[in-house]
């Protein structure tokens, strides 16, 4: 049984572990009872080791002051490699203290390194995991998932479910309005991006543009676009399944989306050029205009999909190409 080699992993273990390098304010909160997709979390006492798996979730406890023992190792926007974005990492260089370990999640979750390092608390609530992955979690210590679909927990609720499990609601809120404040002042320089519609589409190979992918009103990257002026356009809100996160469409009926004006995709000049010259993507308004925002395999290109460092990191940069892409429908 895997859980037994946790616990011989943990015998072996314990004694090259450092103590906690941070804790939670004293805040008299606990137990904290937080309900999720997969039933209900009680947190009965203040955590004194932070361990979080998937995306971004390891953003929030750094946000508020706090050193997590364990987090996922980036694996896309990773300029130089290490494992860590520049904003995480500039977070981590201010607090100080030992880096966390970082679990390699490319064949899904490392259960054993997570044990190994034997967390009060594991946050999940921005993820992918599946009723297995937080069965077997929870044998390691409480976990915070997901409220409702994978992938779907916006900015704003993936602070208030990981600050509430470290037993910080109210300094989690105090982050929300201080990135909301930054998000407003930014776009007051940006007033052409009132009411544009914009799509998001997923990685698309300019060898096969038969099917076209996109995600749906229930990513957080489209979320997104709301905070920032945008609409989802009908089409994309039509289109769009309760729960699923993307979707897909033959190219033959990309007529369907002529209702979009910017369209924000991952790529480069030579697929733009593609896209322009295809014969069924070039009628897409949003092409024929060049209102298309590239993204690359690059800090700018992860923080689209926005997370609680990240929004601040890159929100001129984001927002000027958008506003760019906004006025070439004018």
């Amino acid at each position: 049984m895997r859980f037994l080699r946790f616990a011989m992993l943990f015998a072996m273990t314990v004694w090259l572990l450092s103590p906690a390098r941070a804790e939670v304010a004293d805040t008299p909160v606990f137990p904290v009872t937080l309900h999720h997709a997969f039933g209900t979390t009680v947190i009965e006492t203040k955590p004194q080791r932070v361990a979080t798996v998937a995306w971004a979730n390891h953003e929030v406890p750094l946000a508020l002051g706090i050193v997590p023992v364990g987090m996922a190792r980036a694996n896309f926007g990773d300029d130089d490699k290490d494992g860590i974005l520049p904003w995480v990492k500039a977070r981590l260089d201010a607090l100080g203290g030992s880096p966390p370990v970082l679990f390699d999640e490319g064949d899904g979750i490392d259960f054993e390194a997570v044990a190994a390092t034997r967390p009060d608390v594991i946050l999940a609530a921005y993820s992918g995991i599946s009723q297995a992955d937080y069965d077997t979690l929870s044998q390691i210590a409480p976990v915070i998932a997901y409220p409702q679909a994978p992938w779907s927990t916006d900015w704003r609720e993936t602070i208030r479910l990981n600050s509430a499990g470290l037993g910080m609601a109210r300094e989690g809120e105090a982050l929300i309005n201080d990135i909301d404040s930054d998000i407003a002042s930014t776009l007051v320089g940006h007033p052409e991006l009132k009411d544009k519609s914009v799509m998001f589409i997923t990685h698309l190979s300019p060898s096969d543009l038969s099917i076209i992918h996109f995600y749906t009103t229930n990513d957080t990257r489209v979320k997104f676009f709301g905070d920032l002026g945008l609409a989802a356009p009908k089409s994309v809100r039509q289109a769009s399944q309760p729960g699923k996160y993307s979707g897909s469409i033959s190219a033959e009926q990309i007529d369907a989306f002529d209702d979009v004006d910017i369209l924000v995709t991952y790529g480069d000049d030579a697929l733009f050029d593609t896209l322009k010259s295809n014969p069924l993507t070039r009628h897409m308004p949003a092409v024929a205009n060049g209102a298309v925002v590239m993204l690359g395999n690059d800090p700018v290109g992860n923080a689209a999909n926005p997370t609680p460092l990240s929004i601040r990191w890159v929100l001129k940069d984001y927002v000027a190409r958008l506003g760019k892409a906004a006025k070439s429908q004018e």
